[in-house]
Formats: structure tokens, sequence, C-alpha cells
């Protein structure tokens, strides 16, 4: 396995770094533990965070895991993917009271990002690398991301607990490596059901109870967390919307002017510095895939 890290900001609280696995394999890895509690944020691949016997999280590029400290845990990846990842540790200073509650009141340990905090993630990682920019201005938006990832992971219900939720858990759970794996791939929910052992209709009632989402609407979610990286890098949109799984450049410009406000281009000619601070100005409106 090769395992790239780096610091990209330092403060007194809030550290940010760079996290690249690469030659990775899909079998767990050793038991780790951190000494500060820490948010990883997924570029490209994906990874899968296992806490106890039978039990994990899934990490891609729309999602926010947290590792709380001194916790162990250990990781896979899933197809031997890898991934890329900025990762948020902050100390118990700026821990919300509910990262320390429990049963409903305990924040969950994964949580589907919204639009401004997939862009406020990738345009925040791309000005660190750049390696031009305010200490003070980079604190302020890491917290700000801190702060939705965090409440991303806050339970919309009350959990029913028991072993059907795990048995539905691990189906989701299954629905969500394959996704991440390709999703790009002609998914149908047959397709996927197969893969979760449910029926279609129990499949489409479960994910949206575990998730929140319809199925259509995570895979759309996905494709569209993938791209983010590939746009900001300036690659040609006509093939990056057939590699992405979209049926044509302007099929892909709708799905994510659709999600994330703007058009792929607009994105990509607006200064980064302009950006993030229009994200962090606009309206908190829950942004929904159209």
């Amino acid at each position: 396995m090769e395992i790239t890290r780096r610091t990209l900001f330092e403060g007194d609280r809030l550290q940010i770094r760079f996290f690249e696995a690469r030659n990775v394999s899909d079998k767990c890895g050793d038991v780790e533990r951190q000494v500060r509690n820490m948010v990883v944020l997924p570029l490209s691949g994906v990874f899968a965070k296992h806490d106890a016997p039978r039990r994990h999280v899934v990490g891609t590029p729309s999602h926010a895991v947290f590792f709380a400290a001194e916790t162990p845990y250990r990781l896979s990846y899933p197809d031997a993917m890898g991934d890329r990842a900025i990762i948020l540790w902050f100390d118990s200073a700026l821990a919300p009271d509910d990262l320390e509650g429990r049963g409903e009141a305990r924040l969950a340990s994964s949580g589907l990002l919204g639009a401004d905090a997939m862009m406020l993630r990738s345009l925040l990682c791309a000005e660190l690398k750049q390696g031009a920019i305010d200490p003070f201005e980079i604190e302020s938006r890491g917290l700000d991301l801190l702060q939705m990832s965090l409440d991303s992971m806050r339970p919309r219900a009350a959990v029913k607990g028991g072993a059907t939720e795990a048995r539905w858990a691990r189906a989701v759970g299954r629905v969500k490596e394959a996704v991440a794996a390709a999703p790009a791939k002609r998914w149908s929910v047959d397709r996927l059901a197969c893969l979760a052992g449910q029926s279609p209709y129990h499949l489409c009632r479960v994910f949206r109870e575990q998730t929140g989402s319809s199925v259509y609407d995570y895979v759309l979610r996905e494709r569209l967390a993938a791209t983010l990286r590939a746009v900001l890098d300036g690659e040609d949109l006509t093939r990056l919307a057939h590699d992405a799984g979209f049926s044509s450049h302007s099929h892909f410009t709708a799905r994510f002017r659709g999600f994330f406000g703007c058009t792929p281009l607009a994105l990509r000619h607006r200064s980064k510095a302009a950006s993030l601070r229009k994200i962090m100005t606009a309206p908190r409106g829950a942004a929904s895939v159209q």
C-alpha cells in the first residue's frame, strides 16, 4: 500500500490534511486510532470504516465520515480502488455537544454532504494546494466546512435498532459500495436490489429510510460529486460527461446546474476566492437533485 499524507493548514484548533491511498487491498487493515477527532472528506475513490463486527460505513466523494478520538477502527478499500481525501482534525473545544451524546442524540458516523459543502470542500482543497491563501480565511472556511460536515451526520429520525435495522444497513452499504466503485455504470433498480439481497420495492423504501435519498438521486449525487475535481482541473467537458455516465454534455450540464447551482463552465471560470465567498454568504437553502 502506498500512503501519502501532507499537512495543508495547521491552526491552534484545526488542522487540514491531504491523504491518498494507492495500491491498496480490499481486505481490512490493522486496527488504528486517532489522537484527535477528525472528519474525512473523500475527493475521489472509496473506503470503508469498520468500527465493530459486521458494522461499517462507506466514504465516497458525496460523504463526510467521522472518526472519534481514541476509538479503534479498521479501514478497507472496496474493489481495491484506494482514495484521495482531505481530513479535518479538530480538538475537543470545537466538538458540538451531541458529539458525545447517547442514543438518538449522538451523531451518526457518516452523512451525505449537501451541494454547498461539496463545492466548498473541493474549492478549499484547490486553494490550499496552490499555497497562496490567507491563514485566517482558511481557518474560517475550514470551520464552516467542519460545521456543514457534522450537521450532515445529525440523525433525521429515531433509529429503530435491532436485527432488522442492522440487516437493512448492510443492504444499503452494499449498494453504496457498488455505486462508489462504478458510479458511471448503467445501474438499474433491479441490479442494485439483487446486490442488496432485497426486492426492488423494499430496496427503494429501505434506502430512503436509511439515507433520506431515493436510489436514483443517490447515484446521480455520486456521479456529480465525482466530477468536481475534473471540472476544476480543466478536463474536456464532453469527454467528462460521457465518462461520468451522462448521455450528453447538455444532460451533464443540466444536472450539474440543478444540483450545484451553476454550470461546470461557470464554476471553472469563476475565481476560486470569489467562489468561496459566494458559497459562504449564500442562503442556506437545501440543494436538491433535479
